[in-house]
């Protein structure tokens, strides 16, 4: 267990990067608040896989290059396994080589922000604004050309929806 804790860390490391205040992430979209999509503990459990329930609810991060969406790049939507709220366009996937499925931009609405500074790092946590589930975290180093953003997601809590 500590060693899958340490290579997480490891692999993503050095691309980690607190994304500037001024960049789109902002802080008033930070929500402590209820949410549309509210469930006990045990109904969670029910609904959702031990890794899922492990990512979405406890902020877990799954091991990377492991996920089902990192090297995936069909066309359609990716959307919260928890709660179904559509989050990235498969149009703004890309492949940053960390592992871990990685977007340039969310929906207008779709999520909402979170400074987190566990694990001695100063990250921005990204999580549905829908249910409140963690996806992941985003980073000032993504692609140039776009938004300079990157959505660093795990697989385990998106679910991909092809387009028809």
């Amino acid at each position: 267990m500590m060693m899958t804790v340490l290579i997480t860390l490891t692999a993503c490391q050095g691309q980690e990067k607190k994304v500037s205040k001024n960049k789109t992430v902002k802080t008033e979209t930070k929500t402590k608040g209820k949410f549309a999509v509210t469930k006990t503990d045990a109904e969670w459990q029910s609904q959702l896989t031990p890794q899922q329930y492990s990512v979405l609810r406890n902020k877990d991060t799954e091991r990377p290059y492991t996920g089902e969406y990192d090297n995936f790049f069909e066309k359609g939507m990716y959307v919260c396994a928890a709660c179904g709220n559509p989050l990235f366009n498969s149009n703004t996937k890309f492949n940053s080589h960390c592992g871990w499925p990685s977007f340039d931009q969310a929906i207008k609405g779709s999520v909402i922000y979170e400074e987190d500074n566990s694990l001695g790092m100063e990250r921005t946590e990204v999580m549905c604004a829908k249910c409140g589930g963690h996806l992941g975290h985003v980073f000032d180093d993504g692609p140039k050309e776009t938004t300079g953003q990157r959505f660093c997601t795990n697989s385990v809590s998106i679910k991909f929806i092809p387009s028809k």
